[in-house]
């Protein structure tokens, strides 16, 4: 059956940053200071993101749930510096990483995808975006321009609960006023192909090179 409207992930499906984190971390981090190597850091940092507790938590808003973004953050910055053995990252140094990963012109759609989005949206779907992120998300797909082809946006760190967990599947459907046999789910990790299957929801699996 044709959906009525599809839920979307949004890094490594809708956008992507323009360098790579282990650039950033060394570039800000001499800024501090602090050497760093680029390299490094992007071995082990996936790693690390992969085996962290889930970005969400429940019952939080305003300012004690962006306080509770930039700790778990902080928190990864710390670990991704004391597995290549360089100096500690100080607290100013996780906020300058946070705020720095916050300004949307760190990021990019994939050349294809506002105009994906515009022919899905004339051909009377519906979008939401559901992402294990945070809030800074809305900010993004705003200064991306892609924000008013959306009809929701879900983070998991608003959600109270992460991918693959249904919960956030759930919640846009919610918004949406829809079931799940009326959506389908495009992401592009397994976390996206299991919590759409907990979801009930079809998924369709991009592959980026």
């Amino acid at each position: 059956m044709r959906p009525r409207a599809l839920l979307l992930d949004a890094m490594g499906t809708l956008i992507t940053l323009r360098q790579s984190v282990g650039s950033s971390y060394a570039a800000l981090a001499a800024e501090h200071g602090i050497t760093a190597d680029a390299g490094a850091i992007d071995r082990v940092f996936p790693g690390i993101y992969r085996q962290a507790p889930p970005l969400a938590f429940a019952d939080l808003a305003g300012p004690a749930l962006e306080a509770a973004e930039r700790r778990w953050w902080g928190e990864r910055i710390s670990e991704t510096f004391a597995a290549i053995q360089a100096a500690p990252a100080p607290e100013t140094l996780q906020m300058a990483l946070f705020d720095h990963f916050a300004d949307a012109a760190r990021w990019q759609a994939y050349p294809e995808v506002p105009a994906q989005l515009e022919r899905w949206r004339t051909a009377g779907l519906r979008l939401a975006v559901v992402s294990n992120f945070d809030q800074r998300l809305h900010g993004l797909l705003e200064g991306l321009g892609l924000a008013p082809l959306l009809d929701v946006v879900v983070v998991s760190s608003q959600a109270g609960a992460a991918k693959p967990d249904p919960r956030p599947f759930k919640q846009a459907l919610e918004a949406l006023q829809l079931t799940a046999n009326q959506a389908w789910h495009v992401g592009d990790s397994p976390e996206d192909i299991n919590g759409a299957r907990a979801a009930g929801l079809r998924c369709v699996l991009i592959r980026r090179s």
